[in-house]
């Protein structure tokens, strides 16, 4: 006993001394300020400025032709049926089972034998980041010395998503600057060239930041080298049914997997085909081998998402189970979300004669050819620099247009400022 007070009497001394030496801001003195999100810092800057010209391209969220935010018909019609129907408590670790059900249906296809034979370990997630997340953090627990591939380019957060999991990263060729379409023969080679058993992230449509997706034929091709070296893939899946307009077209490539047998992972979102950006609402799922190693694998997943945020959240899951599970609302909702990708698509082809018209020497013909939320432009980052400060046009650095805040009243003039500043080059 004696020991013990005079061991708590020296610690109550050296915390008091402690405290009296150390100013309340030293305790964060060495935190220094983190960079700005090279996106979300485009937004930024863009409300900043004052120009009545202003025009944002720079982040991924769909706007209509006014340049205005988006709430689609069906999510409020499924809001209102809602409305005072639930209550609010805590949804189980694994999140909405009915959301889950539609969402496999959705990435999987309405009567996949891998649901049937319930091998899918699938759970909710905060929208597509934490899908990857918690995935990526179920590769470090259980294949510690494993790596994962990732595309050059791909969305810049991927990277965060593994670093900050302690996952190593590789790269994989995919874009071919100067073509501005699909580096193959060289990703086909590096599929070769990693070692058997690897992880590779792939975008399952619409690649971000390029808009370049393999042709069936290419996924077919990609998918046997995976076979024959046994490595796995995972698929970040945040646009099907916005790409294209059509969620089976867009589900092309995992369907091709699911056909030659891989035990794939993909992490879907509904930000851009529902609208429900700020709802954080999506689906990580896992095939496994059988009924048993899907049960285990999914109270894994739940294990790692407790410590995180215990559970996801109700409404958003709630809007997307009604949709979908709703014949009546599901048309409603396909015919919406092909409203934007129409759009979208008409956008580019605008662009694209507005930049011919305007005599460019330059090929745009990539512009028609990339699809989803955004297009890869191929101008330099001096190029963008020049389009902020001389046009009042935001965009990320790496040249990519986010297609939806091109509408027909600024399409004109954003081509007529790439014009001037691609023209000598």
């Amino acid at each position: 006993m004696a020991i013990r007070a005079a061991i708590s009497d020296r610690c109550s001394k050296l915390s008091s001394s402690s405290l009296g030496a150390r100013s309340l801001s030293s305790w964060w003195g060495n935190v220094e300020p983190a960079p700005k999100d090279p996106i979300l810092g485009v937004t930024e800057a863009f409300l900043a400025d004052p120009s009545p010209d202003k025009v944002n391209v720079g982040v991924g969220a769909y706007r209509d032709n006014s340049g205005k935010p988006v709430v689609l018909e069906c999510v409020r019609e499924a809001e209102r049926r809602i409305a005072g129907s639930f209550n609010m408590e805590y949804l189980p670790m694994g999140g909405s089972v009915k959301m889950i059900e539609e969402s496999l249906k959705l990435a999987y296809g309405e009567n996949s034998d891998l649901i049937k034979n319930k091998r899918i370990a699938a759970i909710q997630a905060l929208s597509g980041t934490g899908a990857c997340r918690i995935f990526a953090d179920f590769q470090k627990r259980f294949c510690p010395d494993s790596q994962i591939y990732i595309p050059v380019p791909t969305w810049s957060n991927h990277h965060n998503i593994w670093r900050d999991a302690h996952v190593p990263q590789k790269t994989y060729h995919y874009y071919h600057p100067e073509s501005k379409g699909l580096d193959f023969a060289a990703m086909m080679d590096d599929i070769k060239n990693a070692p058997k058993g690897s992880f590779f992230l792939l975008h399952a449509c619409a690649h971000n930041p390029t808009g370049v997706d393999p042709t069936e034929e290419q996924w077919r091709e990609i998918s046997h080298q995976f076979k024959v070296m046994g490595h796995f893939a995972f698929f970040d899946m945040a646009y099907q049914g916005f790409a294209s307009g059509n969620p089976e077209k867009d589900a092309m490539a995992i369907r091709i997997f699911l056909e030659d047998g891989h035990p794939i992972g993909c992490a879907q979102s509904y930000a851009k085909n529902m609208g429900l950006y700020g709802q954080r609402v999506g689906c990580l799922s896992i095939v496994c081998e059988d009924e048993k190693q899907a049960v285990a694998v999914k109270s894994q997943l739940q294990q790692l998402a407790r410590p995180m945020y215990s559970n996801p959240p109700v409404h958003g899951a709630l809007v997307v189970s009604t949709i979908l599970g709703d014949p009546n609302l599901k048309n409603q909702w396909l015919g919406e979300v092909k409203g934007m990708a129409d759009r979208i698509i008409g956008m580019r082809t605008a662009l694209r004669e507005n930049l011919e018209k305007l005599g460019s020497p330059l090929s745009w013909e990539h512009i028609t050819n990339q699809i989803g939320m955004f297009c890869y432009s191929g101008m330099t980052p001096e190029q963008v620099d020049r389009l902020t400060k001389e046009y009042h046009i935001y965009m990320t650095r790496n040249g990519r247009i986010s297609m939806a805040g091109v509408t027909t009243g600024n399409v004109s003039y954003l081509a007529n400022a790439i014009h001037e500043v691609t023209k000598s080059a």
